[in-house]
């Protein structure tokens, strides 16, 4: 039925390099550690984690969704870019055709990050159900991220 763009930001303490490896070069076996009541696993099904790299998202019990398919659009370590799209799985449900997401990670304030987020949508269900579906899943990845901060803090010779 349509298209629906977002970009939001998200601002870190942590330096960009060490948010990076930790959620992209490393957050398969990180995030399910750190969220295990949200995420099972994340398990590679084609490809070697570069460009055109299809993976399974298994979600833990409980979760609205069982299953999402990622795959890897674009990942840049040198300029701290990933970007994503979810081409599979009952995350789609029955309002997204498919959905993208990406970021890039840039210096902030006294060597911390600033996190650019932007979504694509590509929708076929009605408009008010997709809204609070959206915002409960800009939640969750706020959530993702701020479990990843809090665990980089605690463990400051993690990921450097």
């Amino acid at each position: 039925m349509g298209v629906l763009n977002y970009e939001d930001e998200l601002i870190s303490p942590v330096p960009p390099a060490r948010l990076f490896k930790s959620l992209v070069l490393d957050g398969d076996n990180l995030i399910p550690k750190l969220l295990p009541h949200a995420f099972k696993s994340f398990q590679i099904l084609e490809g070697h984690g570069g460009p055109g790299t299809i993976k399974l998202v298994t979600f833990a019990d409980g979760s609205p969704y069982k299953t999402a398919k990622h795959r890897i659009d674009e990942i840049d370590e040198e300029n701290y870019i990933y970007k994503y799209s979810v081409i599979g799985g009952d995350a789609l449900g029955e309002d997204f055709d498919s959905m993208t997401h990406g970021f890039k990670i840039e210096v902030g304030a006294d060597g911390g990050s600033i996190c650019k987020t932007t979504s694509t949508f590509h929708t076929k269900g009605e408009d008010h159900v997709i809204q609070e579906k959206i915002k409960a899943g800009k939640e969750r990845a706020k959530a993702i991220f701020k479990a990843v901060e809090t665990h980089l803090h605690a463990h400051p010779h993690e990921y450097n």
